[in-house]
């Protein structure tokens, strides 16, 4: 019996688990021929247009669901296999101070702009991550552990609208970066860093370094690495504060919930079991757990310990393990991280995309010049 529950429990998750998988292919493709083009952006904007054109028949929205949570998960852990420790530090502690500053200013600054702009909370924390750390792929890493604020704050919706922001600007900078190299006369060094501290996604690096020299370009990618690096300290401190701030947002909602019955004369009964407030507070524990119960979750989740330990891998294991395991690892995981893309794209509603579209646009904006501001100065002071 078991057996035959899973198998029919595989049945119904495959329609949705095969769909991402080839429109990922698809997107990997696309890449290939044109690079600029992100597979993930492509993934994205398919599951995107299939969804809103009602093409995405209901039978795949079990293994789609699955696709935006686990296989997106196991996708940001075998993309620690990408990284070493010992090259990044290789860059010199200048470097890698200047890489920290621009995570932290660019994340700060980009939450204080967010609440300016009244920008949905979700779309602000990942947009602020995906243009601080490594553009698409740290916005699924992120979308993991953020919490929604109500209906008009969809995750879904807000990670499309935040990898539409970071792959834009991500974008113009590819352009406007070699030339402000060539203008301000930086050194090979100092540029390659300055590459990889402020652009977004990893192909946009690469990009963007090419255009200058290829020293500039192995620097820039291991800036960039170190950048990314960063990203499991940052989900593990970003889940702890939105476990939180859900449960204190559950606490006011129960509170303002007996206070309302209060006022309309409502009888509030108390068990000795359910104490002061037992039935309101109950009610609103139920809502906080629809939303995802902070009190059952790990304080660092799981598959950030496993990005952790495939980035230590790397770094014990390099020059030990061929480097074709390492860059298969890569490839899965880049893979992985589309089908998920895609999976996010289908889960996005253009209407309530289109309510903040331009507000949040600007906040990317203002992200990425912050990013290309702090790295700069950075990169003048400590870096030459």
């Amino acid at each position: 019996m078991p057996i035959q529950r899973q198998m029919a429990q595989m049945a119904r998750l495959a329609p949705g688990i095969v769909l991402a998988a080839v429109v990922a292919a698809i997107a990997t493709l696309v890449n290939n021929r044109v690079p600029l083009l992100s597979a993930m952006l492509v993934a994205i904007l398919v599951g995107l247009v299939a969804r809103n054109m009602g093409l995405v028949p209901s039978v795949a929205d079990p293994g789609l669901k699955v696709v935006g949570r686990t296989v997106l998960r196991a996708g940001v852990v075998l993309l620690g296999l990408r990284l070493s420790i010992p090259a990044v530090m290789a860059l010199g502690w200048g470097a890698v101070a200047v890489i920290a500053a621009t995570v932290t200013c660019v994340y700060l600054a980009t939450l204080a702009l967010g609440r300016m702009l009244r920008v949905p909370h979700a779309t602000v924390v990942l947009t602020a991550t995906g243009t601080a750390i490594c553009g698409a792929a740290a916005v699924a890493g992120m979308s993991a552990v953020v919490r929604s604020d109500g209906e008009d704050d969809d995750v879904e919706d807000a990670a499309a609208t935040a990898i539409a922001s970071v792959t834009l600007f991500g974008t113009l900078m590819i352009v406007a970066l070699p030339l402000l190299v060539e203008a301000l006369g930086l050194a090979e060094r100092g540029a390659g860093v300055w590459v990889g501290a402020s652009v977004h996604e990893v192909g946009q690096v690469v990009a963007a370094g090419g255009l200058i020299s290829a020293g500039v370009l192995d620097a820039a990618v291991l800036a960039k690495l170190g950048r990314v690096v960063l990203l499991a300290p940052l989900v593990a401190i970003v889940g702890v504060v939105e476990a939180r701030r859900a449960e204190r947002r559950a606490r006011l909602a129960a509170e303002r919930s007996e206070v309302g019955d209060v006022l309309a004369g409502a009888p509030v009964e108390h068990s000795v079991a359910d104490g002061p407030g037992g039935p309101a507070r109950e009610g609103a524990g139920a809502r906080a757990g629809s939303a995802g119960n902070p009190g059952s979750a790990p304080i660092v989740p799981l598959f950030v310990i496993g990005f952790l330990l495939a980035v230590l891998l790397r770094s014990f294991l390099d020059g030990v393990l061929p480097a074709s395991v390492f860059s298969w690892g890569t490839q899965v995981a880049g893979f992985l991280l589309t089908m998920a893309m895609c999976a996010m794209g289908a889960g996005v509603n253009l209407r309530r995309l289109a309510a903040t579209g331009l507000r949040s646009l600007a906040l990317g904006a203002g992200a990425g010049v912050v990013s290309a501001a702090v790295s700069l100065l950075g990169v003048l002071a400590l870096v030459g």
